[in-house]
């Protein structure tokens, strides 16, 4: 069983997150997906891979997920990269970062260059969704929807199985967080893996996130039949071989 901490970052707010604290290593950041948590394949399995590999590990639940308290609807892109920063500073310290963003958490991996630049030497992108409220699902909502979300300031999206509130803040706050329009310089490697099969999410988007790295050694894996969570252990498997190579 792996056990969870909690940051408390005030009197009404708490977060909970994984860790494994290693000297002086490299760290492994795992950030999940939109109204996803720590209980799924993916940050049990790149746990368990930096253990073996002796690195460090961090994976947070944001605010409104998972057993971190707080609201979902309440919730946004700049506040969960915020947890996410704060997170990063108290248990990353100053070691060195690879960053593994799931969906949505490729999008708030993007917005930690801000903060640690320095530090990043490797960044995995999984299904990777920049900007995706835009133009995912504002772009996609007909009129009808539009005027209902900007009349109640939320909307009930079925996708699947699953029930997404979508809160016209969260869309405002997305158009604030644009970042496929950036450019870094740094020299890091940087990999983007996407199921062939995506149906949530189009490949453009993750050649949208190699174009933002001019100086990176940038590299996209499509995986054949793979699907938007590539969660199965043969996809799982090629997550961690492509991991290994950017830190060797």
């Amino acid at each position: 069983m792996n056990k969870f901490n909690y940051l408390k970052l005030n009197k009404a707010k708490k977060i909970r997150y994984l860790k494994y604290t290693q000297k002086n290593a490299t760290y492994i950041v795992f950030l999940h997906g939109f109204m996803s948590d720590l209980e799924g394949k993916k940050p049990k399995t790149f746990l368990n891979f930096a253990k073996k590999n002796k690195l460090g590990f961090l994976a947070l639940e944001y605010s409104g997920h998972g057993k971190s308290s707080g609201k979902f609807t309440n919730g946004n892109i700049s506040k969960w990269s915020k947890e996410t920063t704060i997170l990063i500073k108290k248990v990353v310290k100053n070691n060195k970062i690879i960053l593994v963003g799931s969906s949505m958490g490729a999008w708030i991996s993007l917005n930690q260059f801000k903060f640690f630049k320095k530090q990043i030497v490797g960044f995995l992108g999984i299904g990777s969704a920049p900007q995706f409220l835009e133009s995912l699902m504002w772009n996609k909502f007909s009129k009808k929807m539009k005027k209902e979300i900007v009349k109640n300031g939320i909307i009930n999206l079925k996708y699947g199985n699953y029930d997404y509130p979508i809160s016209l803040q969260l869309i405002k706050d997305g158009r604030k967080n644009k970042v496929l329009h950036k450019k870094i310089y740094n020299k890091l490697k940087v990999t983007m893996i996407h199921g062939q099969k995506d149906e949530s999410v189009p490949v453009i988007y993750s050649k949208k996130i190699l174009k933002i790295f001019v100086n990176s050694e940038n590299k996209l894996v499509i995986v054949k039949n793979g699907d938007h969570s590539l969660s199965s252990p043969k996809w799982l498997k090629i997550l961690k071989k492509e991991l290994k190579k950017i830190i060797n």
